[in-house]
Order: C-alpha cells, then sequence, then structure tokens
C-alpha cells in the first residue's frame, strides 16, 4: 500500500446525500451474500488522510455522480484511521451483517483479503468495463489473484530521488547515475556537510530499500506452482542488502539515529534541511513543498545498477473492493467504478497528488505537473511488488526485513546470517498462509 503519512483520528463518519460504511468475511465461514438489492443504503469504508477535506470533496462529487445514476440508492461514507484497518476489517470479516460494502484497502493486503474471504470475485465486470482496458499492468496486478480480480485499483505510489539543488550546486556534483555513485555522493556529501545525512536512509524502511536488492537481480522470494519460498538470502539479494545497509555508519547516515527511522522519518528529515538526498513517493511532494527546502530540490528516477538505467521501485497504491458479504453487490460494483474511474482518479490528483492507475490519464496529469515527470518514468521503467501471498501480511507485520537491516546495520549479525534467520521466518509465514 502506499506510505503516506496519515493520521489516526476518530473515524468521522461522512453522510452525503444519505450514503454509509462497514467491511469483509471470516475465514471459518462462507460470506457470501444472497440477496442483491437494487436499492437502500451502501456503506463504505476509506482511509483517513492527514489532510481529508480534499479527499471528501472528490469522494462527495463521485457519490453524488452515482446517485444521479441510482436514485434509490443512498450511500454512507466512513473514514478510517489506516494504522487500525488490520483490526476494523478483521473483525467485518468476522460478523458479515455489520460489515461494509466497499473498502479502500492497500494493494498489499490483497491476498491476505482474498484468503480471509472478504472481497468478491469482481473478474467479469472488470473484463466488460470499458475503462478497465487502460489500467496499467502493475496496478492490475494489485488486484489480481489466482487469476482473478478482486477490486478496481485506485491510485499508484512509486518512489524515487528527492535532492538539495543548493548542496548540488554548492558542492559541484551532479545527480548520481548509478547506485554505486550514488552511495559515494551521500558519503561525499556527509564529509563536506557533516550536519546533514548524505542520503537518509532507515532501518526501518522496507520500500526504501527494496529498489537496492532488485536493481542487483535479487528478488524477495520466488513462486513455484502457486507457492513461494524467501530469496532474501539469495547471493544476488545478499548484494543489495549490503549496498543499502553500507548507507547506515558515520559517514552518511549514524546508525544509532537512522537504524529506526522509517520511510515518513527520512522524507522528515529531508524536507526540513537535514539532508541532502532522500528516497521519497510521489505522495511525498506536498510534505517536501510545506518545508524548509521548498525551492531548493528536485526529483530524479533512483538510479540502477548500470549508468543511465533506472532501479526498480515498488509499486505502492491502494484499491477499492466489493466486499464478498455485500447484499447489493450490482450496486457496489457501478460504486466502486465511480470511485476508481477515470475521472475521480483525475480530482484525486489534483486534490491530493495520486499517481492514477490510467497509463493514458498519468499521460495528462505529467504534463500539467512537472513534478510527476520521473515518478512516471520510474513507473515506465518497470516496478515490483511483494509476493502474492497471504503470508506476505504477517511477513510485514512482524517487521521481518526491517529486523534483518536493523541487525546488519547494529553489528549483531552479519549479512549472510541475518538474511538466512529473515529467510526462515518468511518461509514459515507462506507455509503457514498456505
Amino acid at each position: 500500500m502506499k506510505l503516506i503519512a496519515r493520521i489516526a483520528a476518530p473515524a468521522a463518519a461522512l453522510v452525503l446525500a444519505g450514503l454509509t460504511g462497514t467491511a469483509c468475511a471470516p475465514q471459518t465461514s462462507d460470506n457470501s451474500a444472497q440477496k442483491d438489492h437494487k436499492s437502500g443504503t451502501l456503506r463504505v469504508w476509506l482511509f483517513q488522510e492527514v489532510n481529508n477535506k480534499p479527499k471528501e470533496k472528490v469522494v462527495a462529487d463521485a457519490v453524488a455522480a452515482f446517485r444521479a445514476a441510482h436514485k434509490d440508492a443512498k450511500v454512507e461514507v466512513e473514514y478510517i484511521p489506516v494504522e487500525t484497518r488490520a483490526q476494523r476489517v478483521k473483525a467485518a470479516f468476522n460478523d458479515p451483517k455489520s460489515a461494509p460494502d466497499l473498502i479502500e484497502y492497500g494493494n498489499t493486503d490483497t491476498a491476505g483479503y482474498v484468503k480471509d474471504g472478504g472481497l468478491a470475485d469482481v473478474s467479469a465486470e472488470f473484463a466488460a468495463w470499458a475503462e478497465a482496458k487502460d489500467t496499467d499492468a502493475t496496478a492490475r496486478t494489485s488486484v489480481t489473484v489466482g487469476g482473478r480480480i478482486y477490486g478496481a485499483p485506485l491510485f499508484v505510489g512509486v518512489r524515487a530521488l528527492y535532492y538539495r539543488t543548493d548542496v548540488f550546486k554548492e558542492l559541484g556534483i551532479a545527480p548520481p547515475k548509478t547506485q554505486d555513485e550514488l552511495i559515494a555522493t551521500a558519503r561525499k556529501i556527509h564529509k563536506a556537510k557533516p550536519e546533514l545525512y548524505g542520503l537518509a536512509v532507515g532501518g526501518a524502511y522496507t520500500y526504501g530499500a527494496m529498489p537496492f536488492i532488485w536493481a542487483q537481480g535479487g528478488e524477495l522470494a520466488e513462486e513455484s506452482g502457486g507457492a513461494y519460498r524467501a530469496a532474501i538470502n539469495s547471493p544476488a539479494a545478499r548484494r543489495g542488502i549490503t549496498a543499502y545497509t553500507s548507507l547506515f555508519g558515520d559517514d552518511n547516515c549514524p546508525a544509532a539515529k537512522c537504524a529506526s527511522m522509517g520511510g515518513n522519518a527520512t522524507v522528515t528529515a529531508f524536507a526540513s534541511g537535514k539532508a541532502a538526498m532522500a528516497i521519497g513517493g510521489d505522495f511525498s511532494h506536498q510534505a517536501v513543498e510545506a518545508g524548509a527546502v521548498k525551492g531548493k530540490y528536485a526529483v530524479v528516477p533512483l538510479p540502477g545498477r548500470q549508468a543511465g538505467s533506472i532501479a526498480p521501485a515498488f509499486a505502492g497504491g491502494n484499491n477499492i473492493g466489493v466486499l464478498k458479504s455485500s447484499s447489493h453487490r450490482t450496486l457496489a460494483v457501478d460504486l466502486m467504478k465511480q470511485f476508481a474511474g477515470k475521472e475521480t482518479q483525475r480530482k484525486l490528483f489534483e486534490a491530493m497528488g495520486f499517481l492514477p492507475t490510467y497509463t493514458d490519464v498519468r499521460g495528462e496529469v505529467a504534463t500539467k505537473e512537472p513534478f510527476v515527470e520521473p515518478f512516471v518514468r520510474t513507473l515506465g521503467a518497470g516496478t515490483k511488488f511483494v509476493p502474492a501471498s497471504p503470508g506476505w501480511g504477517q511477513i510485514d507485520a512482524s517487521l521481518v526485513l526491517p529486523t534483518m537491516f536493523q541487525e546488519i546495520v547494529s553489528g549483531r549479525k552479519d549479512v549472510a546470517r541475518a538474511s538466512d534467520d529473515a529467510a526462515k521466518k518468511m518461509d514459515a509465514a507462506f507455509a503457514a498462509a498456505g
């Protein structure tokens, strides 16, 4: 899912012309709804943003358009904190009668929610939806499990390299063109300006570390016959881990300060003027613009191993899905299309900076907003996704990879031992998930 800073605010309900919200299905029973009512109230759960008002306006417009076509339907939208989504969705899975008809969910949650029986298979409707043909391949993958479609992509998010133009100009250096140059540049800057991190990195920044692993040809896991096995301890993955963890130390980002940092902390360090470079998302743009470096930074794709190449980025983002327990399936699918359609995605980009999942719409917005260009280039160069296994949710929640990075940068374990231990934990999670 995307890593946009969010707030754990009370779940505020936004009632629009009679709209309402709830969520999914238990592992122990069949959550399939027996009825498909063509009227009544649809409940929707969406994520609460740091600044939610612009999103609320876009959602209100989408709801109004939906109701204009469905006079007998009402919609109730509730905004829930992303931090507590797991508990809320699990409770809804175990109590279908109180569950919503539609939910926004992180794209890394897809496989787990499908295994739990919560999301409806909308393959037929998605295939018949004219706009869906323009959905990019990575976004489509994020709603696909076992060849079936379980929702519609809402937006996509990728990361690139933010850098201080004033610092680079002062030191007479150019943006790095390879990952080796990136590491060398980070150290050069910190040596010249000890008050700055050359490149802000975080031991808890899983999605910032992944491009280093992928750029070296490594993978998180490999799939065979529908089953996953960890590959984080392969020679190629270990080269990437070594490259990333080499950035922790007194010559760039001291482990004592940086080992515990996550993605938001690294972007905050850059935005506040404490770092010369950071790996941030298109969704980080607003935060950086509001910081001390406004007007003094630029963004380029994160370089890969070879000069001129772009490191594969994690394709984050969120989706909209219909719950299997919904008693308004037809209406819920239509509302899903309204929320995830091209017009709403255009508005979400304008309001929130969320990148559209449609290739044509993304091309449109890129011509209007120059800051989007390096992120679009990154998407075009090829992105990666996490293993499409319900076990990934457990791996992520258990902080398997952050623990591995932190063990290495603290000196408790070397790369070989830490990656072997991480692989064992990953394999156990994959096996438990089935």
